[in-house]
């Protein structure tokens, strides 16, 4: 490179979206009792003792780990879909592992376009988690969100044929974070058949779903799906880094053999762990009680203080609209505002809504992974 010539611009990263809250977080922390964190969903309670019995004695440290999951945790995760879903997979070939679905879901369009380098496009839910945009930029890929209705689920009418003949895979998630809607998976399935554009279903949040019975896009059948399940919300876990996908046999197959080169693998005293996990049914009913409690405490809460807020229909968030009493703070949004009000008035940090998209601009997100006793102190500080 010869002197004074400018490198070509490369991708800079953006913010990541919680680093945003630092203000916030300053604001609520200067309250007696410090800051209650609502704005993560990082689970506060317990995984189940015999999960963390499983992790010392797996007898699997010296070793590899397998890759797509061991014939253990492939089984048990398969035996929870059919208890949970009514759908029998075949642990060998319709199932595999992932270190947390996070890095799956980063990682997904750079692995379909080395299989489909003619297709550039992924479609996403206009009201979503960042990490599907971020992953299709990360591809090099085009980001397109497909529009919202006004219950939050997504308008697949409104994709256009040129991006339906250019996507690589069309994200759904269900229950969804952060408005908890649940959505139409039979139609995504059929919509996704009928334009060969691989579905993933993210239902990570589905053991909490309220207004309805949990429900995966397995149901309707394997062909061109495939569905993302975690333990980090099901089952407290987190901090393990630990999931499976499952659906098309020939999706899963290609997938696992491409991360396998990659090294992609879930630790081997994580695996065991994972396994019991799934066998764990009783612990999940607890948790989902749990959460219930505190979603329609903080829902009452909020509505007496002036803040109307409604139980989700599925997940453990409260998708809140900004109250026009709170217009005149400061802010460059209606969630950024109702997020400042929260924090100075009750020491709360919660989530601005332009983290999950412009569609979130006038709403914030309350995750409810406090324990009673703090949601208490929001309560107390809001009718004082």
């Amino acid at each position: 490179m010869s002197a004074g010539t400018v490198p070509e611009a490369g991708f800079v990263p953006p913010v990541y979206p919680f680093d945003k809250l630092t203000e916030l977080a300053e604001l609520a922390s200067r309250l007696p009792g410090g800051m209650v964190d609502l704005s993560v969903g990082t689970p506060c309670d317990p995984p189940s003792p015999a999960v963390v019995e499983a992790l010392g004695h797996s007898g699997s440290e010296r070793g590899y780990p397998a890759a797509i999951g061991s014939a253990e945790l492939r089984e048990a995760a398969a035996a929870w879909i059919e208890r949970r879903f009514g759908v029998r997979l075949d642990p060998a070939g319709d199932l595999a592992a992932c270190i947390g679905t996070k890095e799956f879901v980063a990682g997904v369009p750079h692995w379909l376009r080395l299989r489909t380098p003619s297709r550039d496009t992924v479609l996403f839910p206009s009201l979503s988690y960042p990490t599907y945009e971020m992953g299709a930029l990360l591809a090099g890929c085009r980001a397109v969100a497909v529009p919202s209705r006004p219950d939050g689920s997504m308008d697949l009418g409104a994709v256009s044929d040129e991006d339906a003949a250019r996507s690589l895979c069309l994200w759904v998630n269900s229950p969804g974070n952060p408005a908890g809607q649940v959505e139409d998976l039979a139609a995504a399935a059929s919509w996704g058949r009928h334009h060969a554009v691989p579905v993933f279903s993210d239902e990570c949040y589905v053991e909490f779903t309220w207004a309805a019975q949990p429900s995966s896009i397995l149901e309707h059948g394997l062909e061109n799906v495939v569905a993302v399940h975690s333990l980090s919300k099901r089952s407290n876990l987190a901090g393990l880094r630990v999931g499976v996908y499952a659906g098309d046999p020939d999706l899963v197959a290609y997938l696992s053999a491409l991360r396998r080169h990659a090294g992609f693998m879930v630790p081997g005293p994580v695996q065991h762990a994972a396994a019991v996990a799934f066998a764990d049914d009783e612990s999940v009913a607890a948790q989902r009680r749990v959460y219930e409690e505190r979603l329609s405490y903080l829902a009452s809460v909020l509505g007496a203080a002036g803040i109307p807020a409604g139980m989700p229909a599925g997940g453990f968030y409260l998708w809140v609209a900004a109250p026009e009493r709170v217009a005149l703070l400061p802010g460059t949004s209606g969630g950024g505002r109702l997020a400042r009000y929260l924090a100075e008035r009750a020491g709360a940090l919660v989530s601005p809504g332009e983290a999950y998209g412009p569609a979130g601009r006038d709403h914030a997100r309350l995750a409810l992974v406090q324990p009673m006793e703090r949601l208490r102190l929001v309560a107390d500080r809001l009718a004082g």
